[in-house]
């Protein structure tokens, strides 16, 4: 019995088709895969199901009944409800405040609230996922992570028939995957189902009974897990093979380009000492709250921090950011919405930011240099964009990682940080992503790079750090690194 079916669903924005007859359907107790590259109408699709748009042509069918909602909220009296990528919390909230944002619990029409059985309520829903948290604890004192669960568990909160996972795991540790991933198959089995958007294809086979594709907005195909494999779905969502999954490293220079020593923040990472060679990948692994993006924060002066950093054998003081773009340093944060991009502006403005000092002379930016700086960018990282005015919020999620990586291109970096460098973009800009990062090291730039995928550490690095509790813990060559060795030290092992 199919709980939703999606027939022909056709849109457009400003005369530009972004959804041509598209098919999806979903049965009763499935876990069905949403599948295609970044700007492919996945979340348009969802987006129509839920009323947030309205849809040109086709017909939506709810439980075998023609409906077409008029908002999310709308949806939820449906009992259909979706869970972000992008975090909807708000953080000055408490977490009680959150769970029960818009459907207060009131003593009759007095609008006094049932405070008590409000976290009463909240408490038992966070149980359900194993979580311990004071329901009057304000959410921006949580972690991304307990921040997305509380997401995941505001949606149990409305007894949902039919759940919109939307990369729930991106900002999740390995235990709350588990966790999660024990959640779905109890809804599962209580005949919830559930409709999973995810670039991890591991998660995918793993999880998932069918898979629908779509590509450049229109529906491919769908097929059973059991009858796929990688290279399958690949094919079906870039329309051609990749060929291996992580390109081959080339042989870096044995010359220290890069060595920090006592590195503290005085809050979370402690006595950390490493160094790197021109042209290397140094991957740190680690679990959530291990300290891995702490150490890159007072690496880039974004924290203060005590400890002596070196760059090609001389000694640096970074004191802010500025110090590091001088010295050579670029950055590419995990969130690129939130820290990475300025959304409003457009895509030469962006990668401007960084390289104003290069293409501006007494503050007066010169037109040409910015012009000619913008369109190497493009060219070099193959960003796809209808025009360099075009606002960088239109763009795809992997044309935007993009777009952070070219604005730290523009300063000629010696070292490239990059945190969650491919998190929230799909199999064939990750591939795109990998050979940047080898074009880079082939340049001789040094890059320290953060990841909680564990294929992708050990498909990229030449070395890998493992972080536990805030200090580094062992360092692992290539041949000695495996998911067994990386993940025995992160969680405390000799």
């Amino acid at each position: 019995m199919n709980v939703i079916e999606m027939n022909n669903i056709s849109k457009s924005f400003n005369g530009v088709p972004v959804l041509k007859k598209v098919d999806f359907s979903l049965k009763l107790g499935e876990i069905h895969a949403l599948m295609g590259e970044n700007g492919a109408g996945k979340s348009t699709l969802m987006k129509i199901l839920l009323g947030i748009y309205d849809k040109d042509e086709g017909i939506i069918r709810v439980d075998g009944h023609e409906f077409s909602f008029k908002s999310p909220k709308d949806a939820e009296k449906h009992g259909i409800a979706i869970i972000h990528q992008e975090l909807n919390v708000i953080p000055s909230l408490s977490v009680m405040e959150n769970m029960f944002l818009g459907r207060d619990l009131c003593y009759g029409k007095s609008g006094i609230l049932r405070t008590a059985e409000m976290n009463e309520k909240t408490k038992q829903y966070l149980k359900q996922l194993g979580l311990d948290i004071d329901p009057r604890e304000e959410v921006k004192n949580l972690s991304i992570g307990q921040q997305q669960m509380i997401e995941i568990a505001r949606a149990l909160s409305i007894n949902a028939k039919v759940l919109i996972m939307d990369e729930p795991t991106a900002a999740l540790t390995d235990r709350e995957i588990e966790h999660l991933f024990d959640i779905m198959n109890e809804l599962k089995a209580q005949g919830v189902s559930i409709v999973y958007i995810s670039h991890r294809m591991e998660e995918i086979f793993a999880m998932c009974d069918r898979i629908t594709v779509l590509r450049d907005g229109t529906y491919v195909g769908t097929e059973e897990v059991k009858n796929l494999d990688l290279d399958k779905v690949v094919q079906m969502m870039v329309g051609r093979e990749l060929g291996e999954r992580y390109p081959e490293r080339i042989p870096y220079e044995d010359v220290e380009r890069f060595r920090v020593e006592g590195l503290s923040d005085g809050k979370r990472i402690k006595d950390i000492s490493f160094s790197a060679k021109k042209g290397e990948i140094v991957g740190v692994a680690g679990l959530m709250g291990a300290g891995r993006t702490e150490i890159v924060k007072a690496l880039f002066g974004v924290t203060k921090q005590s400890g002596k950093v070196y760059l090609d054998g001389k000694e640096v003081v970074i004191k802010r950011p500025m110090d590091a773009i001088k010295h050579g340093i670029g950055y590419v944060t995990e969130d690129r919405k939130g820290e990475g991009l300025v959304l409003d502006l457009s895509v030469k403005e962006n990668i401007a930011l960084p390289n104003l000092n290069d293409i501006a002379s007494k503050g007066v930016i010169s037109n040409q240099k910015e012009n000619k700086l913008v369109k190497e960018m493009i060219q070099k990282l193959r960003i796809k964009t209808s025009s360099p005015s075009l606002s960088v919020k239109a763009l795809s999620g992997g044309n935007q990682q993009k777009i952070v990586f070219g604005k730290w291109l523009g300063i000629k970096p010696k070292l490239l940080i990059l945190d969650e460098p491919t998190r929230g973009v799909d199999i064939g800009a990750k591939k795109e992503i990998y050979e940047i990062m080898n074009e880079l090291t082939n340049e001789g730039v040094t890059i320290l790079m953060i990841s909680s995928e564990l294929p992708e550490i050990l498909g990229m690095s030449d070395r890998i750090l493992v972080m536990h509790e805030g200090k580094l813990v062992t360092e692992l060559t290539r041949q000695e690194a495996t998911q067994e060795t990386i993940m025995h030290a992160a969680t405390g092992g000799n």
